[in-house]
């Protein structure tokens, strides 16, 4: 039963939060918003892993959970926080929905993973192809008019997010679940408001502007999105393979498109529509194919669903 709550929580809380974040940032600069969000979950579930008596991270453990941390609260999370400053949250859910396919190249390339089959190479080009579809030729050559940088640093996060998923499930040095999330929370957040302040964010923060709706998002961010959402995506992906954990990218950009467009008006065009019909299909051939030699590598004579999900 945990395991399919944890899936329902990355499956639908996430898909959520792209909303959440586009309501924050309406009032909040976003590294610091995507910052405190995650030093007040982190420091929550760090207290309550304490008085449930597990033990504080070793060195080792501290710098293995740091590094998560960084690839996916700083530079994941902090780049599409960033990002929707520009791009719509239904968007930006769509270029995330790229994940399973980064974990198949990167796992491939550095993690020692089978080499790519021909299903799986076709399922890369359809992804890829989608996500320039989605950026579109004319904002590739700066003749459109969207931010290229933010749609750029939106890949560059859910790189970063795919490389992580995969350092994290290699378990290596890892504290416990729990106490890990907590780690990767407080050291991403840390390192999200440094940079704000870097980026001179400070000087757009006044708290007497925060407006109910971006306070009552962020509250949603910090309880479902890190507390439960993030800290079930930490325990999944070291309990389950990671190309099975990265099947939320099937649900997320649908919840995001649908709340973005009924709360927000956010418009649904058909470049959007023309890109996800290349990049679900992508994550679907590259899902299958690696369901597929889960079950060989078990020796499993059983032939069950490639994706089972709901």
């Amino acid at each position: 039963m945990k395991i399919y709550l944890a899936f329902a929580a990355i499956y639908l809380i996430w898909g959520s939060t792209f909303l959440g974040i586009r309501f924050t940032i309406e009032t909040m600069p976003p590294l610091f918003m995507s910052g405190f969000r995650f030093l007040l979950a982190g420091l929550i579930l760090f207290l309550y892993a304490r008085l449930q008596g597990v033990a504080r991270p070793t060195a080792r453990q501290f710098k293995s959970s740091a590094i998560i941390g960084v690839l996916l609260v700083l530079i994941g999370n902090g780049g599409v926080a960033w990002a929707e400053q520009a791009v719509p949250s239904s968007m930006a859910a769509l270029l995330i929905a790229t994940v399973p396919l980064w974990i198949t190249l990167l796992g491939y390339l550095f993690f020692g993973k089978p080499k790519p089959d021909i299903r799986t190479v076709l399922g890369l080009i359809l992804g890829l192809a989608g996500v320039l579809v989605l950026i579109g030729p004319d904002n590739l050559l700066g003749q459109g008019n969207m931010d290229v940088l933010s749609m750029l640093i939106i890949v560059v996060g859910t790189v970063s997010w795919a490389f992580g998923s995969l350092y994290a499930a290699r378990g290596k040095n890892v504290a416990a679940p729990i106490m890990s999330s907590a780690v990767q929370m407080l050291t991403g957040g840390v390192l999200q408001v440094i940079v704000g302040f870097l980026i001179g964010e400070y000087t757009d923060l006044n708290f007497a502007a925060f407006s109910t709706k971006s306070i009552l998002a962020f509250c949603y961010l910090v309880v479902f999105g890190s507390l439960i959402g993030f800290s079930s995506y930490s325990w999944l992906i070291r309990v389950a393979p990671p190309s099975r954990v990265a099947t939320y990218a099937f649900v997320n950009p649908l919840v995001a498109v649908l709340l973005g467009w009924f709360f927000a008006n956010e418009p649904v065009t058909m470049q959007m529509l023309f890109a996800g019909l290349l990049i679900l299909p992508a994550v679907i051939l590259i899902l299958q194919a690696n369901a597929k030699k889960e079950r060989v590598t078990s020796g499993s004579v059983i032939p069950t669903p490639a994706l089972q999900k709901k």
